[in-house]
């Protein structure tokens, strides 16, 4: 991926649109959360009343000006009472406070809010969970549990979705695009840097409309009671100044952001790689390599975490410096308007109080460009893997009929690096009813060609028909669902035996089910073990054998109700007994089917109906067992010879 191909505002506004589908709930989102903050406006009313009413003796008649106006209505009732009526109606708003929003009234120190966070860490795997599932509240109580379970809720619905599209797009790369991409990379993408979206989300829509609304309240509230607009204003430049101090850090930021989430991805490679491959590590004695190697790679990755910090540490800290000044000047004032006797100390609770609170909303307005930086390079890792070009059907694409006469390959040419070509000029038709094998050294380009039917890969050159359809031209769901595959490397899944077999075919009777099985041997293990059909296999069919896996495989393949039939080396972990039973069975599939067979066993392949011998990428002979063996010098004699001297 190219560093910084997409600016941050793209990146930010791409992301926004995510919210669409759950737009109607996050507008209720920002609703609640502007108005969380209408409540702390009465906060220091109480302390207020308390100062200047109840210790002290002001009257209340002449001070109700400057109480805020969203409290003015409730306080005039109180004009005229006596101070133990000021006490306990104190007392009954603070409990009434503390019920509804978790909060009493304040002199600007620590407020009560509702969030839920992982109890320790700050690497990768912890931020990234809290971002997942993020929910807070700018308040507590009963409002800010409300608000935080819908939060919650909110966030964890828009990771998903998300995290799904991402899921959905690897899925659909073609399978070239995914034979370059290391596991560990696509795992890091879909479960480290989608999170990044709620923070990006929250911080976007909540900053740009609950600190704007906060400030002007705020800023109105203290022009309306004291008239006092400097205070106002040096919030703002407080604001003004994290903007400008953050803004040159923004880029910097960013850079080490990507090589963070780079280096926590190799990292996550790496031990993919090691753990799949640890019979590999281990029969080899390459355990003390390897753990070197992700030692490296472990180190750098904390190495490049402790970057990022140390960038926004720096960034705060030149913020700091020329914001404590500025914030000392706006205390003094409020000290002397207080000395001064201008204002009461009731007065003077409630003005630093509100000066806090636009503070807060002005420096994370200020700084919320910097803050956002975080989000960028997870979100831009996302969307590259979301522009990749996916499999797509040729426009008009039509159904293709089930497959009732044949496949055929008319001068298939490809090449899987420029120059090398590994299919040149590959013309054959295998018809229903009938078994093709196709044989030859390694690398003849043998799975490269039955590649080309379920168009995993595209010819570059000829064409591939079904019954006179050209595949390119039907849609790949329609294609595939009439191909049943048994690859080189079983894929099976972690779940009961049963639910592998079924993945064929969800709704397969039991009979066919057990047919399947008993064709291809399965039920001669089933009975050996634990639970039967109800085993867990466990990750990649842990719990089974290399023979006891292909099986497996080829039971799911006959079990799939497909016309076509493909089988990579089916017989390779296959005992003699098993594979000329398998055979057997394969002859009486063949009776309704297009049968590939691809093998290297003599004992698999001298029944087919014809045969292809390929060499560099070419047929070099075809015909059937007795036609090859009878040219002198061919091909496949040698083969046939090579397999019967052993």
């Amino acid at each position: 991926m190219t560093r910084g191909s997409q600016s941050p505002l793209t990146i930010l506004a791409r992301s926004v649109r995510y919210v669409s589908p759950l737009r109607g709930r996050f507008a209720l989102k920002v609703a609640l959360a502007m108005l969380s903050i209408v409540p702390l406006l009465v906060l220091p009313v109480p302390i207020k009343l308390l100062l200047d009413h109840v210790i002290g003796d002001l009257s209340l008649a002449d001070r109700i000006g400057s109480y805020p106006f969203i409290a003015r209505p409730v306080v005039r009732l109180l004009i005229g009472a006596s101070r133990e009526e000021i006490l306990l109606f104190t007392v009954a708003a603070q409990a009434l406070l503390l019920l509804a929003i978790g909060q009493i009234g304040t002199d600007g120190g620590e407020r009560d809010r509702t969030d839920a966070y992982l109890a320790t860490g700050v690497d990768q795997a912890t931020e990234t969970e809290n971002s997942a599932n993020a929910g807070f509240s700018f308040v507590g109580g009963l409002y800010g549990l409300f608000e935080f379970r819908w939060t919650l809720r909110l966030s964890q619905d828009l990771n998903h979705h998300f995290r799904s599209q991402l899921f959905e797009r690897i899925q659909s790369l073609p399978l070239t695009r995914l034979d370059d991409a290391r596991i560990g990379d696509s795992v890091y993408r879909l479960m480290y840097d989608t999170p990044t979206i709620s923070a990006a989300c929250y911080r976007t829509l909540l900053g740009l409309t609950v600190a704007p609304f906060g400030v002007a309240l705020y800023a109105f509230a203290i022009w309306d009671s004291f008239r006092a607009p400097r205070l106002a204003l040096y919030a703002v430049g407080l604001g003004a100044l994290s903007l400008a101090v953050t803004w040159p850090f923004a880029a910097l930021l960013r850079r080490r952001g990507e090589r963070n989430r780079a280096a926590g991805a190799k990292t996550t490679g790496s031990l993919e790689e090691g753990v799949s491959n640890i019979l590999a590590v281990q029969s080899q004695g390459g355990e003390r390599r390897e753990r070197e190697r992700f030692d490296r790679e472990s180190t750098a990755s904390f190495a490049s975490h402790r970057g990022v910090i140390g960038v926004a540490m720096f960034a705060i800290l030149c913020a700091s410096v020329p914001g404590v000044l500025l914030v000392r000047s706006a205390f003094l004032e409020v000290v002397d308007l207080a000395i001064a006797g201008t204002i009461s100390l009731g007065d003077f609770s409630l003005l630093v109080t509100y000066f806090a609170q636009i503070c807060v909303f002005c420096v994370s307005l200020g700084g919320l460009w910097f803050a956002l930086q975080l989000s960028a390079p997870g979100l831009e890792r996302v969307f590259y893997l979301m522009d990749q070009e996916p499999e797509r059907d040729a426009p008009g694409a039509r159904e293709l009929p089930r497959a009732s006469e044949s496949v055929r390959f008319e001068a298939v040419s490809f090449e899987h690096v420029a120059g090398s070509a590994t299919l040149r000029d590959v013309s054959f038709e295998t018809r229903l009813g009938q078994i093709t094998a196709i044989v030859g050294p390694a690398g003849a380009g043998k799975t490269t060609l039955i590649s080309h039917l379920p168009r995993f890969l595209a010819p570059q050159t000829g064409r591939v028909l079904v019954d006179g359809h050209d595949i390119a031209e039907v849609t790949r769901a329609s294609l595939r669902a009439q191909i049943a595959f048994v690859f080189q490397e079983n894929a099976l899944f972690a779940g009961t035996l049963e639910e592998n077999l079924r993945l064929a075919r969800r709704d397969a009777t039991e009979l066919e089910l057990r047919r399947a099985a008993q064709i291809a041997g399965v039920d001669e293990f089933v009975r050996d073990l634990p639970d039967g059909w109800r085993t867990e296999l466990g990750r990649a069919g842990a719990g089974l054998s290399v023979g006891q896996k292909q099986r497996l495989a080829i039971a799911r393949a006959l079990l799939r109700d497909a016309p076509i039939l493909i089988l990579d080396e089916p017989t390779s972990a296959l005992d003699p007994d098993t594979e000329q039973r398998l055979l057997a069975a394969l002859r009486e599939a063949a009776r309704d089917r297009i049968v590939l067979l691809v093998s290297h066993r003599l004992s698999s392949v001298r029944e087919a109906d014809q045969i292809l011998f390929l060499r560099d990428g070419r047929i070099a002979e075809r015909g059937t067992h007795a036609e090859l063996v009878a040219i002198p010098g061919g091909a496949y004699r040698r083969f046939v010879e090579l397999q019967t001297a052993g």
